[in-house]
């Protein structure tokens, strides 16, 4: 299987921030405001700064009588309003902030799954579902911190600054040119570690999604791994993938932690040289009255000390900002996948015909079925769905150069049953693949009652088609649900019914709430046996014309086997069926086996005349060859 582990950089930044500002643009009116929340306590914060310098002037001159105590209890009171104003504004901004995050991350998931159930068959093929489940969690919790944290932080830190610097210049222009330089050195500082630091994390964001496809991987294989006693080659696999991962989380964090130190150092060189510089100002005057330069210096250092923090936050958000923009682009990746294309405008629909075959189309069920075939004059035909099906030279590959299908032309009869035999690999399962249209073909035709394939919609093909699996699969939800999932509208006794007619019944009775007991983790608490005897029920429920029973009891023991088969045989009676099974006692019956190998029909006939013919299906009935 393909590795798609994600990119280890960011491909194109700029279109990756555009496309996240466009999910925070619906929710426009609560981020202006908490903008605008932003701004105001920033604005309180600066604000109270520079009162400091203000009510320690007043101190100053109250004492010394150029002032009185109302006009300080008044500053006083201007500090204690602006505070008030400022927590207000947090809260403010804070609370709207909730509603942007939760709904940005609403709509990307929303927006993530419903793409992701249009995408074809193939995308799911070449990927692990761990990757793709990393998608949906770690990449989306990078993106949640990066529309959270990383952007009010920026917002926040550029403003800071932009308005601390500003009072800076208004309280001192000389030091203002001092903290100029050092500000230089501060962002060369952040630009260098932040950029050695941020390759790693987006290293790291890769690996996890390695080490997550590996663990769901083998997770699924935990039995096989035990059997042939692959624990320690699997650990090994395990330990190089998790190592990557430690090293690259290693020299991400070593850089983002000294980050923050060294902006400190530099911070507590910036406030001791001020102080320095301030305290000779202060001397000759350069700040005023003596009065009103102690108050300016005070005031200008607590800047210059709040100065670095912004810097700091800012450039701490930068590993994030990079990670988020890493995932963000694996999950518009998964968006941008190519869907699914259906080009079909042939549907299905409930029919009702006459004795002398005329088709009336019908809005209920009629247990009849006809194919709606609109022509571009207009007109519309009718023809019934008998399950005529046919290849016609078919050649298929799944990757270049590597043919399954070479050539292949059948037929399946409306009510016959086709057996499909042959080695692993031989091109069995491909050819259901290209039926249901899970893979469309590009050479030669698939035909359908006469009717091209590709010109069917998909769903209403599918519709037409049941499906049971060698790999079952069960959702959580009780019985009934699951065998409900063939179709939603089956009443009660037509669930009871499929159970039934699969043989299903008697086990689901004695479950411990019957067709209510509740299934979890895949059916873990069924046998393999009952798991495929619920996908057969499921299949029953739906009623479908066309069955394809791709080793569908290969899980069931021969004594449960038996026990379907009658079921099985009411419930493929009228239809067209396809059988594929390594097992050749449950194809004998059917109207015509065909012997795959490498991509072609090497035999056709029935179980009778293929013996007669002493070839290839001779020999696997008498054991000569085996089929692997």
């Amino acid at each position: 299987m393909a590795n798609h582990a994600g990119p280890v950089k960011v491909q194109n930044p700029a279109k990756t921030l555009l496309r996240i500002f466009s999910y925070i643009g619906k929710y426009k009116g609560s981020a202006i405001f908490a903008l605008v929340g932003l701004i105001l306590s920033i604005a309180a914060n600066v604000a109270g700064t520079f009162y400091i310098k203000i009510i320690l002037e007043l101190v100053i001159n109250v004492r010394e009588g150029l002032a009185t105590s109302a006009d300080l209890i008044q500053a006083i009171g201007s500090l204690i309003g602006i505070y008030a104003v400022g927590i207000v504004a947090v809260f403010t901004q804070e609370r709207l902030m909730i509603n942007v995050v939760t709904g940005v991350m609403r709509s990307i998931r929303d927006e993530m799954f419903e793409k992701m159930e249009r995408l074809p068959v193939k995308y799911f093929d070449t990927r692990t579902h761990g990757e793709i489940m990393s998608r949906y969690t770690n990449d989306t919790e990078a993106l949640r911190q990066f529309v959270a944290s990383a952007i009010p932080q920026l917002f926040s830190s550029c403003i800071t600054v932009v308005a601390m610097f500003t009072m800076m210049v208004i309280l001192s222009w000389q030091l203002s040119l001092f903290v100029v330089g050092m500000l230089a050195l501060m962002l060369i500082s952040v630009g260098r570690i932040a950029k050695k630091s941020g390759s790693y994390f987006i290293k790291q964001q890769a690996a996890i999604g390695k080490v997550n496809g590996y663990i769901e991987e083998y997770i699924e294989g935990q039995k096989v791994t035990k059997v042939f006693c692959h624990e320690k080659k699997v650990k090994e696999g395990f330990a190089g993938l998790n190592e990557e991962l430690c090293n690259n989380a290693t020299a991400a964090n070593a850089y983002a932690n000294s980050l923050m130190p060294i902006m400190g150092n530099l911070s507590y060189l910036l406030y001791a040289s001020v102080a320095i510089i301030g305290s000779y100002l202060v001397l000759n005057g350069a700040l005023g009255s003596y009065a009103a330069g102690i108050a300016t210096l005070i005031a200008f250092m607590q800047y210059s000390r709040q100065l670095s923090s912004p810097i700091g936050q800012a450039a701490q958000q930068f590993n994030g900002i990079l990670l988020a923009l890493a995932g963000a682009e694996r999950i518009f990746d998964l968006m941008d996948a190519e869907p699914e294309k259906d080009e079909g405008y042939v549907t299905l629909v409930n029919a009702i015909i006459d004795e002398e075959g005329n088709i009336t189309e019908s809005e209920k069920p009629t247990g009849r079925w006809a194919w709606k075939h609109p022509h571009k004059d207009g007109t519309l035909t009718y023809t019934e769905l008998k399950g005529d099906i046919r290849f016609e030279s078919v050649t298929f590959s799944y990757e270049e150069n590597k043919t399954v299908l070479k050539d292949i032309s059948l037929y399946a009869h409306p009510g016959q049953k086709i057996a499909l035999v042959g080695s692993t690999g031989a091109g069995k399962t491909t050819i259901t693949n290209l039926l249901t249209r899970f893979y469309d073909v590009p050479d030669g035709k698939i035909r359908y009652d006469g009717i091209n394939i590709n010109k069917i919609k998909k769903d209403d093909l599918r519709s037409s088609l049941g499906m049971v699996l060698q790999d079952t699969h069960l959702f959580t939800g009780t019985v009934k649900e699951n065998i409900r999932y063939g179709r939603p509208d089956a009443t009660d006794e037509e669930v009871y019914e499929a159970a039934r007619l699969a043989n299903a019944d008697f086990f689901i009775s004695h479950l411990p709430e019957g067709y209510d007991t509740v299934l979890t983790a895949d059916g873990a608490n069924l046998s393999q046996g009952q798991r495929q005897l619920l996908a057969i029920a499921r299949v029953a429920a739906a009623d479908p014309p066309v069955l394809i029973l791709d080793e569908a009891t290969s899980s069931i023991d021969t004594r449960t086997e038996w026990l379907i088969q009658k079921g099985m045989d009411r419930l493929m009676q009228g239809r067209t069926v396809f059988i594929i099974a390594h097992r050749l006692s449950t194809v004998r019956n059917a109207d015509a086996i065909l012997v795959i190998e490498n991509g072609e029909i090497i035999e056709r006939g029935n179980h009778e005349s293929l013996i007669n013919q002493k070839g290839r299906y001779y020999q696997l009935n008498m054991g000569m060859f085996e089929l692997s």
